[in-house]
């Protein structure tokens, strides 16, 4: 068994919770906007 460093699963439901009590407060018009938003800030470049 190795070691690992970083647990992947671990990290993206924890990733899935905090967007989901962000969103659970937010009203549909609110979330559209936030993810229009979130394109633009944070693209991920391919091969990155």
């Amino acid at each position: 068994m190795t070691d690992k460093k970083f647990d992947a699963v671990k990290y993206m439901r924890q990733q899935r919770e905090r967007l989901s009590e962000k969103l659970s407060k937010m009203t549909k018009s609110e979330i559209v906007e936030y993810f229009k938003k979130q394109q633009f800030e944070k693209q991920t470049k391919p091969g990155a």
